[in-house]
């Protein structure tokens, strides 16, 4: 039996995305707790100065789905305004 490669954000972010979230559940949602920690590792390695070029690729990854992440989220805040007005 083989074991499953383990999720990467653009997973675990895309399945969320897919499970057709409300706005109220997109302009709430934060990665799962492991995902952040791992995210604050990579940062500590960054800042240490020892980055492998893995690790280096999946920091840019975080960087990426966090900006698309930060995006959708303000749109759906906005439109949860709009429908409140």
């Amino acid at each position: 039996m083989t074991n499953a490669p383990p999720k990467t954000v653009k997973d675990v972010v895309t399945d969320f995305l897919g499970s057709a979230p409300s706005l109220d559940e997109i302009a709430a949602y934060r990665l799962p707790q492991e995902l952040q920690e791992r995210a604050h590792a990579l940062l500590e390695l960054n800042r240490g100065g020892s980055l492998s070029d893995n690790d280096r690729s999946e920091m840019e990854e975080f960087r990426q789905i966090d900006h698309l992440l930060t995006l959708v989220k303000a749109k759906a805040k906005l439109k949860l305004q709009a429908q409140a007005s």
